[in-house]
């Protein structure tokens, strides 16, 4: 190279470099404008997945009303004591390091008590670095888990295992130590916990039940559960969420969309090992709307009362509109029990008295003879039964080799329908049953909704009802239809299985001369009330063979009638008394029933009890045993109805 090139600058290693320089100065600035303006979305969302995390905070429940305004299901305060982790980590490193000192010292003194030859060439072993973490942080947990036991009395504990799954799963949400305070447990704490002290209280819902055991079964109850996820918005970012109560059972289950609160949120940055740092965003939990059920708390109250101690149940529906008015069930369960959590003592007791069953829509039962309203509108449908219809009872009734029983020992005598509904004559029905067959039987059962669900709006209602025809008992016992099976079915008795709230359902459509009834648990306005539809047809009697029907169900409220003790002065009831065998508990007992509507003249409230004997030494029937029963309920809704009773009554 000459020094004129050079002060040319033509030398073309300079020029080469030159374009090196230029090329990669703009590959630089290219590369920085895409990081800086084109792709630093991308590296915002990594950074936010890496510093942010959301909490999750549901919305409490919506209250459940009766249809009078009553309070039936609220939400209670729900007082915890709590720590939070961030606010213990000086302590756990304190502690760590006490801890970590005592287990150095324990396993130098275990290595020089060791006789010399075995201690030749081996060090002392290094302590579980990981298991002296977490028992450093047990430490300091139980430190105030103690001083929360002495202030209220508890003896709370817990276990390293729940430290942990907390510490991996829920590091931003605080640590329970002592759940459901009593009031004057909360009282203490806030007495005697200093305001600088780690434990806090942390306030939360539970249900509440003012009636405790009324309406258990169909109020139901709630359960704790993780968010649905769908509410959790998927972006990346950790989420913590606090427990929401969704429903288990009852109205709780079944309207659990309506009542359920909207889920609220917060947005966190947390520090490097993931404690909260500073709050970003937050949207707060909206309580779920209210229900406004058809249940009348006193009419509950008084079915409750009235069934006592003895298993059964009684259903009151609204004629007219299919309003569930009162639904009792026994044995019961306080539902205050199994609130904020069910307990294992609480569980095993409610197990073991077989309450968890709702019995007037979980359980069928044999109809017995209040059946037989149906089998005699079969008969006069078909023309079989008419006025002039008789037959001649002395007890018994021969049917081939086998002789059926009346429960009057001498007989009735010359009976036409209406006596043999008033006295509940089995001899009459069992002839007229054969008349009519069991092809019509089940036929007319089957127009009533007796061989289906009700659909009512409750979960786990059951679909164990059986309408027996000749294919079924040939499909499912694998014999062929014999006449005392008709005779059987004609009373209510043989394969027919039913559920108290169908019954309920089936008196209440005969009150309205249909064919079937929409129960509904939901509280319907005077103008939804005039327009429901039931979905059934007319009964399909003639005026005539409509009172003489009602005659016969009239005269069971009589004097002379199997139903007399439900008489009530200046209120007109009709109704059919029952009394059926049924095999349960392991051995065979017998059922009381009652269905009854008043006022006759212009029928407004339907009613079906069932009482379940639960000893072969029980001797209930339907007149003395579930009468008094429906008694009780008509007697309430004269109070609270009077206008509707068509009777100015006063107790």
């Amino acid at each position: 190279m000459n020094q004129y090139d050079v002060h040319r600058g033509e030398n073309p290693r300079i020029i080469f470099f030159f374009w090196i320089v230029i090329l990669a100065s703009i590959i630089l600035i290219l590369g920085l404008a895409w990081r800086q303006l084109i792709a630093n979305q991308k590296y915002e969302e990594i950074e936010k997945r890496q510093t942010e995390r959301r909490v999750l905070k549901p919305g409490p429940r919506g209250d459940i009303y009766d249809r009078k305004g009553n309070l039936l299901v609220g939400n209670r305060p729900h007082y915890s004591a709590v720590v939070y982790l961030d606010d213990l980590r000086r302590e756990f490193r304190s502690e760590y390091s006490k801890v970590i000192r005592a287990e150095r010292e324990r396993i130098r003194k275990a290595y020089d008590l060791r006789p010399k030859h075995e201690r030749a060439g081996v060090a002392p072993t290094d302590p579980n670095y990981n298991e002296l973490q977490w028992e450093a942080r047990k430490n300091v947990i139980e430190i105030y888990i103690n001083k929360i036991n002495v202030i209220t009395g508890r003896e709370d504990t817990i276990s390293t295992r729940a430290i942990i799954r907390h510490f991996n799963e829920q590091l931003l949400l605080p640590l329970v130590l002592a759940e459901d305070l009593t009031a004057d447990q909360y009282a203490r704490l806030i007495e005697q916990v200093p305001v600088q002290s780690p434990i806090k209280i942390h306030t939360d819902t539970a249900r509440y039940y003012p009636y405790g055991a009324a309406a258990a079964h169909t109020l139901g109850y709630v359960q704790k559960v993780n968010p649905d996820p769908s509410e959790i918005i998927d972006d990346g970012l950790k989420t913590f969420t606090f427990k929401t109560k969704q429903g288990k059972t009852g109205i709780e289950r079944y309207f659990d969309e309506h009542l359920s609160g909207t889920t609220g949120h917060e947005i966190w940055r947390v520090d490097p090992l993931g404690f909260q740092d500073a709050l970003l965003y937050q949207e707060a939990p909206k309580q779920g709307e209210n229900f406004i059920s058809s249940i009348d708390i006193d009419l509950q109250i008084a079915a409750e009362t009235a069934l006592g101690d003895r298993t059964g149940t009684a259903v009151a529906l609204d004629v007219k509109t299919g309003e569930v008015l009162a639904i009792a069930s026994h044995p019961g369960y306080d539902l205050n029990d199994l609130s904020p959590y069910i307990p294992r003592k609480v569980f095993d007791r409610i197990n073991e008295q077989g309450a968890w069953m709702n019995r007037s829509l979980q359980l069928s039962y044999p109809p017995g003879s209040t059946f037989k309203l149906l089998s005699a509108i079969a008969g006069l449908r078909k023309g079989t039964i008419n006025t002039k219809t008789q037959h001649n009872c002395q007890g018994v009734f021969a049917l081939g080799n086998r002789i059926f029983s009346c429960h009057a020992r001498n007989g009735h005598g010359l009976v036409d329908l209406t006596a043999a509904i008033e006295g509940s004559c089995n001899i009459f029905f069992y002839a007229e049953g054969l008349r009519i067959g069991i092809d019509e039987l089940s036929a007319e059962a089957q127009r009533f909704g007796l061989n289906e669900r009700t659909g009512i709006e409750v979960p786990y209602e059951t679909g164990r009802v059986v309408v027996p025809t000749k294919n079924w008992k040939r499909e499912i016992i694998g014999e062929g239809w014999m006449l005392g099976d008709t005779a059987n079915t004609a009373i209510g008795q043989g394969f027919l299985l039913v559920t108290p709230l169908q019954m309920a359902n089936l008196i209440a459509s005969i009150a309205r001369g249909e064919t079937r009834t929409q129960p509904t648990l939901r509280a319907l306005s005077a103008e939804e009330g005039k327009r429901v539809d039931h979905g059934g047809e007319l009964i399909g009697l003639t005026p005539r063979q409509h009172v003489e029907l009602w005659e016969g169900m009239e005269r069971v409220v009589s004097n002379s009638g199997t139903g007399r003790l439900v008489q009530i002065d200046g209120l007109r009831i009709a109704g059919k008394t029952g009394t059926a065998d049924f095999r349960a508990h392991g051995k065979e007992v017998n059922l009381a029933w009652f269905l009854g509507l008043a006022p006759v003249e212009d029928p407004q409230i339907a009613i079906a009890v069932m009482v379940e004997g639960t000893s072969s030494s029980d001797r209930y029937h339907g007149g003395s045993t579930a009468g008094p029963v429906a008694k009780d309920i008509f007697l309430e809704f004269i109070e609270h109805y009077p206008e509707r009773a068509g009777v100015a009554f006063k107790y």
